[in-house]
């Protein structure tokens, strides 16, 4: 039965990345359809808005999307149509693997397989409240954390360690200093791990945190936390396993669900045919998990592995020579052997 899914092809380098990601889901037969569907500059330009009706229409109708970068326009419309898509459809989990890949520009070549679960809805990271006093010397925000969005993060995280396989789940937090917010996401994270007695349960301190990352960051399987330390903490995590090249992430509500690639649409190099589309690639493995299609997603995953290790058409930034379309070609090759 094929199922279709919103294809956003997004600005810049996106079209690129995103015609060498359906060719990789096509020579694997993964039984997909797609409704193409503009945002970004591009939808600005044909449509007169970033994020069109139609657009909004398919994704609540497919349920599931597929995206690449985007481009905000600096003073058109929302601060970030990427937020602005979380919060339309309510997407409250951000889920960012960050996998050691050989071959890359990692300091950990190995050893680093841990996700980053991310709260996605509430915190200062959507900026509520904002002011500025009128003599521009004073600026403030409220953030606003609750029982029910740390309750249903955190059920996420563990049923997606249960789901995984995976042992341990870390809750990362600041409730020694701020003990009414962070405070409040640790108290209901104590609660919620009481129900999952198989997954080991950690607390850490973000800061504390973020220095154990960068000292043994194989202690970690799945980070829980808030979203502005989770926004930070995820790309830290991508840093490690060689930058945002390598990272993808899924945006996931209990309607819909949208998978993409998490870097941005680097204008400078589009049209150039040069843009790796691993990230964008690995986005598409958590929607075919997402999709009920593990085997398939876990084949797309060895084949870009196998393909970075045989350096078979690797991009520019892998140190190839290959391109674009030549490299997902390569990883294709290997996905349906």
């Amino acid at each position: 039965m094929t199922q279709t899914i919103t294809v956003i092809r997004g600005d810049g380098i996106g079209p690129e990345i995103m015609d060498a990601t359906l060719h990789v889901l096509d020579a694997m037969n993964v039984g997909l359809s797609y409704e193409f569907a503009d945002a970004g500059l591009v939808a600005l330009e044909k449509h007169g808005e970033l994020l069109p009706a139609a657009t909004m229409d398919s994704i609540r109708k497919n349920r599931i999307a597929l995206k690449s970068p985007l481009t905000t326009p600096v003073g058109e419309g929302f601060s970030s149509i990427n937020v602005e898509l979380r919060k339309r459809f309510d997407l409250y989990a951000n889920v960012r693997p960050a996998k050691s890949f050989p071959n890359t520009k990692s300091r950990f070549p190995s050893g680093v397989d841990l996700i980053t679960v991310r709260e996605n809805t509430e915190g200062a990271y959507i900026g509520e409240g904002q002011t500025l006093s009128e003599d521009g010397e004073t600026a403030m925000l409220t953030q606003k954390i609750t029982r029910r969005g740390s309750e249903r993060i955190v059920r996420y995280a563990f049923d997606l360690a249960r789901k995984t396989g995976r042992k341990k789940v870390t809750v990362v937090h600041k409730a020694n200093i701020l003990k009414s917010t962070s405070g409040l996401f640790l108290k209901t994270a104590r609660e919620v791990a009481q129900q999952y007695p198989d997954i080991q349960c950690n607390e850490m301190i973000v800061d504390n945190t973020c220095m154990q990352l960068v000292m043994r960051p194989e202690q970690f399987d799945i980070i829980v936390t808030t979203n502005l330390f989770g926004d930070i903490i995820s790309d830290l995590c991508a840093g490690l396993v060689g930058g945002l090249g390598l990272a993808p992430g899924a945006n996931i509500g209990t309607d819909a669900a949208i998978f993409e690639a998490v870097h941005g649409s680097a204008p400078d190099i589009a049209g150039k045919g040069i843009a790796n589309p691993c990230a964008l690639l690995l986005g598409a493995a958590q929607m075919l998990d997402h999709l009920g299609q593990p085997e398939k997603a876990t084949k797309l995953r060895e084949a870009i592995i196998a393909t970075l290790e045989a350096k078979d058409s690797l991009t520019p930034d892998l140190g190839g020579e290959g391109n674009t379309m030549s490299f997902a070609k390569a990883i294709a090759s290997r996905a349906i052997a």
